[in-house]
């Protein structure tokens, strides 16, 4: 399964939801999906906004994890 980071990737950068969605052009509401984990799709042109913004890479937003561990 793949497990969203990108709250903690937020966290680190200071900063909030309100600001990286006006950064981003992403609505609020389609960011705090991605932000919990509610979301089962991805562009890749949200990914590419989100990770020039908060200067990171893919892997440090998306964390695969093998279901059969949990």
């Amino acid at each position: 399964m793949i497990i969203l980071r990108l709250d903690r990737v937020m966290a680190d950068r200071k900063m909030s939801l309100n600001e990286l969605s006006e950064k981003v052009g992403v609505a609020n509401v389609n960011l705090s999906k991605l932000k919990t984990g509610k979301v089962s799709a991805v562009r890749f042109s949200t990914l590419n906004a989100i990770c020039r913004v908060l200067h990171c890479q893919p892997g440090d937003i998306l964390e695969y994890a093998d279901d059969e561990e949990e």
